[in-house]
């Protein structure tokens, strides 16, 4: 987290600084500019690299706990590390979403003002705002369930295989390991 923080931090001078080198922006300008920000979710960007390591954590949890721990106090440790991981979250989320708008007004506002005109911005912001590509994001989640579920029916026997040979190689080289 620290880590993200200061390499935001860093970013966010050096864009200062070349950002202080760069033609002033008319407020029209600026205003594209926000519109194509507003339509992008860049904060997304920053949540996302916040949660995969709370999810990896519990996955290793998880890990850790299966077969080692009787199903009910596993259920119970599960919630409590569950619990704190979503007070981590709630905790480390307004500072990264800060940090996160940030490094997006220092360092991506001045990028789509230097390399887009005012006409291209204009015609950014209609793509981004047009009725088809709502609709067209609307059908995404449908589109993506129907390509992984008939990649998983396709592939099923072959993978499914090849898992059960994985899983069985993984505990051969498990008990290999716990073994005297």
């Amino acid at each position: 987290m620290v880590r993200i923080f200061l390499g935001a931090l860093a970013l966010t001078v050096s864009a200062a600084a070349a950002a202080q080198s760069a033609p002033p922006v008319s407020p029209e300008k600026q205003a594209l500019v926000q519109r194509v920000l507003d339509k992008m979710s860049m904060d997304k960007v920053g949540l996302a690299m916040l949660q995969a390591p709370v999810a990896e954590s519990l996955r290793q949890a998880r890990a850790v706990l299966q077969g080692r721990v009787a199903a009910d106090k596993q259920e119970a440790a599960l919630k409590d590390i569950g619990a704190e991981a979503s007070k981590f979250f709630e905790k480390e989320a307004p500072v990264v979403r800060r940090s996160t708008q940030a490094v997006i007004a220092a360092n991506i506002a001045p990028l789509l003002a230097q390399r887009f005109t005012d006409d291209e911005l204009k015609q950014l912001v209609a793509l981004l705002e047009s009725p088809v590509k709502a609709k067209f994001d609307a059908l995404l989640p449908e589109i993506q369930q129907t390509v992984g579920q008939n990649v998983a029916k396709a592939n099923q026997v072959e993978v499914n295989a090849g898992l059960t040979d994985l899983q069985q190689r993984i505990g051969l080289r498990l008990r290999s390991a716990i073994a005297p």
